[in-house]
């Protein structure tokens, strides 16, 4: 984690709180449980840049109902006008819709964790949120069953493409 900071400080060039900082546009991505809003939250308040997670943009949260995406003309909107901000923190799993964002950061995070260790966070956010411990969706035992198999399946094939899709940042991407 300390290694992150340090590249993001020595991409900002000035300590926070200065007011010719340079702006700065990181964007975050990964599977379900691999520490992408944890890492997000962090360097949001360590550099006082403003987090957004894809998740809000691609599911409808406003609907009673669990995984309702959102229109993807609204989705684009949204996520439209994040990018015209001057900095940001994106985090997320998803690549096909966001290539605009891995052209527009300054940094891309890729993050990959061990099987073990994400469905290990995925069962513990669960049952955080359960226990109202923790802000959440509203997911079921079936939903959560659902997510670990799309996990693995996101390791296993999803890294392939989204290694792909980084390929024209390399300069950018740290893994």
């Amino acid at each position: 984690m300390k290694g992150i900071f340090a590249e993001v400080e020595g991409a900002r060039r000035i300590k926070p709180g200065d007011e010719e900082m340079r702006a700065m546009k990181i964007h975050i991505i990964g599977g379900s449980g691999s520490g992408k809003s944890y890492l997000a939250e962090k360097l949001s308040k360590e550099y006082g840049i403003p987090h957004f997670d894809l998740d809000d943009i691609q599911w409808d949260n406003r609907s009673d109902t669990y995984g309702c995406r959102r229109d993807p003309e609204e989705r684009k909107a949204l996520l439209d006008g994040i990018l015209r901000k001057d900095d940001w923190i994106i985090e997320g799993v998803y690549y096909a819709w966001c290539r605009q964002c891995f052209a527009d950061a300054d940094k891309i995070y890729l993050l990959n964790v061990p099987r073990y260790k994400y469905r290990y966070r995925i069962i513990r956010r669960f049952i955080r949120r359960k226990l109202g411990i923790e802000k959440g969706k509203k997911e079921t035992f079936r939903s959560l069953s659902s997510l670990l198999k799309w996990a693995d399946q996101y390791q296993r094939e999803n890294l392939v493409e989204i290694r792909k899709a980084l390929a024209p940042y390399a300069d950018k991407v740290i893994e």
